[in-house]
């Protein structure tokens, strides 16, 4: 699963009150939205699932399962462009344009990966996917910034939860039907059939909500030109990122140059991009935004060997292997669901703290199926508490920072919450991918040469235990998230 959010409320514009809710997320006022945005998650939802049941499969055949880890953190690396992008898009012109473009976008990039004839081709798909996927999700939290009550907000990012449910329980059957049976391309060719459900439910509902804010507040139009010099910082981040990704699948002296350069970019871009004190968890809004992007590293980074280790070391099939993950999709709703009730809101710290202890114990958890005589439902287990760890943690991050935001700088810190969100996981799952090389998880899943995959093991425990200590990491850092009185 994938998740990103970055939300912009534009001071000029009225911001909804919370005496004026409409009767809740699916009251009259706000039904139509509601469903148009649930709609958009679903395609992102159902895009990740199937994705992650095909991807083991589509990089054997490709012969890149050295690049397996690239596939996924290529498309955060192009994410944190469009992120910032689609922020300072929103905050001048609206959500619309933003949003239409990124799911063309992202079904433009579906169609590369699906008709790749190389690996490097797919990895490009999955980057053009991040681009369309950057730019939607961000229009998405802007949609929510601008037309729910506060009070509102923590229904609907547990409805963002709540349209991961069906696609977990059916995603990963259909894609390893499909990939099984007509072949993993099919996987891909076939999602950008879902954007016509997104645009025909949004469409109408976004133009109202638009028209309103804009009677309400004549005044408030576009607000010149973009911020060039932020969207030149988000491209060095990109690029930075990229290199740093291109010498870790190197593994050797000329890939020193690429790493000394795409950290020369990288390191100040971000230390610019994010809130002042992000990079040593300064208290208050600084740590909020450092923790989502440890949350969605450690999570993301786990989740995206879990299909593979149980493929090459536990010989599933890819659609049983799909299944392990189905879990924490379901479980993810209820722990986002949980920190939507009305007396969650007083514990705020705590809740962040346990979701990043069952997090923890989540990826440990997994890591158990490596041993033979563990029952490979274990993992199912396991990421069922790490579902409900994350949809605490996550929603809980959200909420407490756009609580913490003043009108004029919501958009900006949103942004730096979805940004940290996507840095998390190219780094993470880019150390993951480092790592898998490194102890040569790439070659001996490749041949499998072993009834019981052994010489794979090492590599997937290493992943394990390293993502395990960033999410004990996450939780030492919770207690900082209130500010100073």
């Amino acid at each position: 699963m994938t998740t990103a959010s970055a939300t912009s409320v534009d001071p000029a514009r009225p911001v909804p009150s919370d005496a004026d809710d409409g009767g809740g997320v699916l009251g009259p006022r706000h039904r139509a939205l509601t469903l148009g945005i649930v709609s958009v998650v679903l395609l992102l939802a159902f895009e990740a699932t199937a994705v992650n049941t095909a991807m083991p499969v589509a990089a054997r055949q490709l012969h890149g399962l050295g690049l397996y880890a690239f596939a996924f953190s290529g498309y955060f690396t192009s994410t944190l462009f469009a992120m910032v992008l689609s922020g300072e898009w929103c905050d001048r012109r609206g959500p619309m344009l933003p949003l239409f473009a990124g799911i063309g976008i992202f079904g433009a990039g579906l169609v590369v990966a699906g008709t790749a004839a190389g690996m490097w081709i797919f990895v490009g798909g999955r980057a053009v996917q991040g681009l369309g996927g950057g730019l939607v999700i961000v229009a998405l939290y802007v949609v929510v910034g601008r037309a729910f009550p506060e009070r509102l907000r923590p229904a609907v990012f547990a409805a963002f939860s709540s349209a991961w449910v069906l696609p977990s329980i059916i995603g990963p059957v259909v894609s390893g039907a499909v990939t099984q049976h007509l072949g993993w391309r099919w996987v891909f060719l076939s999602v950008p059939a879902l954007v016509v459900l997104p645009l025909a439910v949004m469409g109408p509902a976004l133009r109202r909500s638009e028209r309103e804010q804009a009677a309400a507040a004549p005044q408030a139009g576009p607000r010149g030109a973009l911020d060039r010099r932020r969207i030149g910082l988000a491209a060095m981040a990109a690029f930075g990122a990229g290199l740093l990704q291109y010498a870790g699948q190197r593994m050797d002296l000329i890939g020193l140059l690429p790493a000394f350069a795409g950290a020369g970019l990288l390191v100040p871009a971000v230390v610019r991009l994010l809130p002042t004190g992000t990079l040593r968890a300064a208290r208050g809004l600084p740590t909020l935004i450092l923790l989502r992007g440890v949350a969605a590293g450690a999570f993301f980074a786990a989740e995206a060997f879990i299909p593979l280790m149980m493929v090459t070391v536990r010989h599933l099939s890819p659609t049983l292997a799909g299944l392990t993950l189905t879990s924490g999709g379901l479980s993810w709703a209820l722990g986002s669901w949980l920190q939507g009730r009305p007396g969650a809101e007083r514990h705020r710290e705590g809740l962040i703290r346990l979701g990043f202890v069952l997090t923890a114990v989540a990826i440990a958890g997994a890591a158990l199926v490596l041993i033979p005589a563990v029952p490979t439902w274990t993992a199912a287990v396991a990421w069922a508490v790490g579902g409900i760890g994350m949809g605490l943690s996550i929603a809980s991050i959200s909420v407490l920072m756009l609580k913490l935001s003043a009108p004029e700088a919501a958009g900006a810190n949103s942004a730096s919450l979805q940004m940290s969100d996507a840095l998390g996981n190219v780094l993470l799952v880019g150390l993951a991918g480092v790592l898998f090389s490194a102890l040569g998880g790439g070659a001996v899943a490749a041949a499998a040469a072993g009834p019981s995959g052994s010489g794979a093991r090492g590599a997937f425990a290493v992943i394990f235990l390293v993502m395990t200590a960033v999410a004990l990491l996450g939780a030492l850092l919770a207690g900082r998230v209130r500010p100073r009185t």
